[in-house]
């Protein structure tokens, strides 16, 4: 697997304007088909360096690693709204020429999944574990939301950073202390505000498996083996609900095998994106 690029470094961003107006970021490398990278919470598009999959893909594909709303290089908006992420992730799969594959991980797999209800551009969509609420689980406790919204109002971002990362993320302390140790901690620190809005939105979510009957998309749904409850538990009602998809399970894996094996991870995507429909 290629040398992953310094997760520090920032090439220069193109942007495309979402349907509100803001500025929707995104780095464009290699060439090939068009492949759309939607990271999760507490990190930007240089999340696909960490293990170098993102050059892998650049190999075979067109890559756009694509920056959430209000972090990195995108723009925000003071009135926020989890639908309008929606909508960013289909502006930068609209303003690519010809059938784009789309893929996300962890709530940027919720983003592309409602993404794909909001452009007709899609080839594929390969989706790692959505934090999408189903039986009894739930995103976050009352207490654990309240206690991000006192640390980032007493101006202390990067407790809340860690926080997320502790309660929602589920890390370890070592994986904690890893992602500290990286160049772009500070960036993470310093867009900290939009950890709990986007915590709470997407807690809030509400999944009506019938709006997704007419997502005909082949779909790849991808879940880690020893992932928590919360994040395995949805993959199987995602595949009763998209009509055309089937399950890849990284056994002996969580929710990041991108980070944990990434050449089975790079195979699995490009196997998939080489299948014909």
């Amino acid at each position: 697997m290629p040398k992953p690029t310094q997760p520090g470094t920032r090439e220069e961003m193109e942007t495309v304007g979402s349907a509100d107006g803001t500025d929707i970021a995104f780095e464009r490398t290699g060439s090939g088909p068009p492949l759309v990278l939607v990271h999760g919470g507490a990190c930007d598009h240089r999340f696909w360096e960490l293990s170098g999959v993102r050059p892998a893909f650049a190999d075979n594909c067109t890559v756009y690693a694509m920056d959430c709303r209000g972090v990195g290089e995108s723009g925000d908006n003071a009135e926020y709204e989890l639908e309008r992420e929606f909508e960013d992730v289909a502006a930068v799969v609209d303003t690519i020429d010809g059938p784009v594959t789309l893929l996300g991980h962890s709530s940027g797999a919720l983003l592309s999944v409602e993404a794909a209800l909001r452009t007709d551009d899609l080839h594929k969509l390969i989706l790692y574990e959505p934090p999408i609420q189903v039986g009894d689980h739930e995103l976050y406790s009352e207490e654990v939301l309240a206690e991000m919204k006192r640390l980032l109002n007493d101006g202390r971002s990067e407790e809340v950073l860690v926080l997320f990362l502790r309660e929602i993320a589920q890390s370890t302390p070592e994986e904690i202390d890893e992602q500290r140790s990286a160049p772009d901690w500070q960036d993470l620190v310093d867009v900290a505000h939009v950890w709990p809005r986007s915590v709470q939105a997407v807690g809030e979510y509400e999944f009506d498996a019938a709006r997704f009957a007419t997502v005909t998309t082949p779909t790849l749904l991808l879940s880690g083996s020893e992932s928590p409850p919360l994040l395995n538990d949805v993959t199987e009602p995602l595949d009763d609900a998209l009509p055309n998809s089937r399950i890849v399970t990284f056994d002996g894996h969580g929710h990041e095998a991108m980070l944990t094996a990434p050449d089975r991870f790079v195979d699995e995507v490009l196997a998939f994106l080489r299948e014909t429909n």
